[in-house]
C-alpha cells in the first residue's frame, strides 16, 4: 500500500514538474516576442531621431554600434526611415537604397556588414581615411570601408553617388523611377553582376519598396484610389497600368498625360506617382 502511494506521489509530482515546464516554456517564448518587439521599436525611433532638421547626422560617438538583424521584413522597418531621410537630402530613391542594403548586405546578416557596418559594399578606394576591414570578394582580402553605425554606412552610400561624375547622369532620373535607377548603377559600373538591375528590381517590386519613394501615406496604396489635389489626383502605378488604360479611366488623352507629366515615353514604372484629371 505504502509502494502505491508512493508511486502515485511520484507520478503526480512529475505531472505538475511537466505542467510547470510546459508553462515557463510558453512564458518565456512570449517574453522573447515582446522583447523582440521592443527592440524592433527601439530601433525605428533610434533611426528616426539620428538625425538634425536639416538631415545631418550627429557626430560619431566612437563605438562600433552591433546589428542584430532577424529578417528582411525587419531589415526594413529598421533601415526604411533612413533610406528616406537620405533620399529628401540627397535624391537616391529610398527604395534602390533598401534594395541595395539588402542585396549588399544580405540583409544585414552578411559576414562583411556583421563586421564593418557596410551595407553597400563599399571598398575603400584612394582618399579613404576612415575605419577599414578586409573581406575577401572580387579578390582575396580587399580593403572595406567600415563603420560604428549602419546609418553613417547609408551616408556614406549617398556622399559616393553624388559626388562621383560616373554616377551623375543617375540624379536626372525621378525618385519614383527605381528602375532607371537600378539600370543605371549597373551602367555606371558599381556592380560586376549582369543581373544586378533585375535583382534590385526584383526586391522592389517584391517587397513594395517603392511605397518608401513617396510622401503619400502607405494607406493610399491599400485603398486603390487617386489622391485629390485641387483639379487634378495623383495615380500611384499599379502593375498592368499603360497610358492607353489610364486614359479611358481618367477620360484624358494620351498626349495629355504625357505633357502632364513631362513624360518622354510611354514606360511606366509600377509605385510612379502620375498627375491625371478628376471627373468634373
Amino acid at each position: 500500500m505504502k509502494k502505491k502511494f508512493l508511486l502515485l506521489l511520484l507520478l503526480g509530482f512529475g505531472t505538475s514538474f511537466t505542467g510547470c515546464k510546459s508553462k515557463k516554456s510558453y512564458s518565456d517564448s512570449l517574453r522573447t516576442k515582446n522583447v523582440r518587439a521592443e527592440r524592433q521599436k527601439s530601433k525605428s525611433e533610434d533611426n528616426a531621431t539620428k538625425y538634425t532638421a536639416d538631415n545631418t547626422l550627429p557626430k560619431d560617438n566612437g563605438r562600433f554600434e552591433r546589428f542584430v538583424i532577424d529578417d528582411i521584413s525587419d531589415y526594413i522597418s529598421t533601415f526604411s526611415v533612413v533610406a528616406q531621410r537620405e533620399m529628401k537630402a540627397y535624391g537616391i530613391p529610398a527604395s534602390i537604397k533598401l534594395a541595395q542594403g539588402l542585396l549588399e548586405s544580405g540583409y544585414g546578416q552578411g559576414e562583411l556588414a556583421q563586421k564593418t557596418n557596410n551595407h553597400f559594399g563599399i571598398k575603400c578606394h584612394t582618399g579613404w581615411q576612415g575605419d577599414y576591414d578586409f573581406h575577401d570578394d572580387d579578390a582575396k582580402g580587399e580593403c572595406f570601408r567600415k563603420y560604428n553605425h549602419p546609418m553613417y554606412s547609408y551616408r556614406d552610400h549617398s556622399v559616393f553617388l553624388s559626388t562621383r561624375s560616373r554616377y551623375a547622369f543617375l540624379f536626372d532620373y525621378d525618385t519614383t523611377d527605381y528602375k532607371s535607377w537600378a539600370k543605371g548603377l549597373r551602367k555606371a559600373g558599381y556592380a560586376t553582376d549582369k543581373k544586378y538591375p533585375q535583382k534590385l528590381i526584383y526586391l522592389i517590386e517584391k517587397h513594395q519598396l517603392y511605397e518608401y519613394d513617396s510622401d503619400i501615406p502607405k494607406s493610399v496604396y491599400d485603398k486603390n484610389k487617386p489622391v485629390i489635389a485641387e483639379n487634378n489626383a495623383i495615380h500611384i502605378v499599379k502593375k498592368g497600368d499603360t497610358l492607353y488604360s489610364l486614359s479611358k479611366r481618367y477620360y484624358v488623352s494620351i498626349d495629355e498625360l504625357m505633357k502632364m507629366n513631362r513624360l518622354r515615353d510611354a514606360n511606366l514604372s509600377v509605385g510612379q506617382k502620375l498627375m491625371v484629371k478628376t471627373a468634373k
